[in-house]
């Protein structure tokens, strides 16, 4: 596997896959990866005849007083990784390969409507964040596929739209969501948890679990559903942010009439905020 931290270096290297009429795979990270990241590498190799991987912690998407600074970086580690995968190319720009002029100057793509509410409302900018990071990384690698987690299933809705409006033509793969044996959605932030709240962590999926029963069942209480998701979140140690039951597609509010829905919720457990999904079919 080649390691370059250039875009200069990045676009060489996809320049001679293309001359050998290679197929070309993204899967974009900001690092520190587990089992959920490496699915995606699988996936990838799937869909491609090589498979790039960006590693890059998006000052964008970071708000005021989150955790930019203590976010994980072991790159050493995350190299081993993806050799072992298989990983073709990794690309581990610094912010100033990619924000050369710095943020204020940088040009943004926002990605209307399905970025509000929920996460977008949670954290201000960090879909604009998250949009424009990845229009740059698809400018820069111009990938047939490209890869991303439906753990965050806003952020994948972002992707897709925003990939169709541009015209890009990028095939977008959804893969879902990795879960610990105990049902706890993998990702980099589990990490902080404390002991007692890894211990506890699994309740978030559990409490969705129960709610997606009751929608399967017929229920279309979607106040009261989410009223007492959010109630036993909190008896089990949890800072409920939002629990919200939503039309699949549009992400807006669920009506009695849509048959497929999706269950987003995002709470703070200690410090640490924890985001999952589920999905119903009705």
């Amino acid at each position: 596997m080649r390691t370059v931290h250039t875009i200069k270096e990045l676009r060489a290297v996809i320049r001679s896959y293309r001359n050998q009429g290679k197929r070309v795979g993204l899967v974009p990270t900001m690092g520190n990866l587990h089992e959920g990241h490496l699915a995606l590498i699988r996936r990838a190799r799937e869909a491609s005849d090589v498979v790039v991987t960006s590693i890059f912690v998006n000052p964008m998407q970071f708000g005021a007083g989150e955790d930019l600074e203590a976010y994980p970086r072991t790159l050493a580690e995350d190299q081993r990784k993806l050799e072992q995968e298989g990983n073709a190319l990794l690309f581990a720009p610094t912010v100033r390969e990619i924000y050369s002029a710095g943020l204020a100057l940088q040009t943004q793509v926002v990605v209307p409507e399905v970025s509000e509410g929920h996460c977008g409302a949670s954290r201000p900018g960090h879909f604009t964040g998250v949009a424009t990071v990845v229009t740059m990384l698809f400018n820069m690698v111009q990938p047939d596929v490209a890869v991303f987690g439906e753990k965050d299933y806003q952020q994948l809705a972002v992707i897709r739209k925003m990939t169709r409006d541009l015209f890009m033509p990028v095939d977008v793969i959804g893969l879902p969501t990795i879960r610990e044996a105990d049902g706890l959605a993998m990702s980099s932030r589990n990490g902080y948890l404390s002991a007692d709240e890894r211990r506890k962590a699994p309740a978030i999926h559990r409490v969705m679990t129960e709610t997606g029963a009751a929608l399967a069942g017929g229920s279309d209480d979607f106040a009261g559903l989410e009223a007492s998701a959010r109630e036993n979140l909190a008896t089990e140690g949890f800072r409920p942010d939002y629990f919200n039951i939503v039309n699949s597609f549009t992400l807006k509010p669920a009506e009695p009439g849509d048959r497929e829905l999706t269950i987003l919720a995002a709470a703070f457990l200690g410090t640490t905020r924890l985001i999952d999904n589920l999905s119903i079919v009705r």
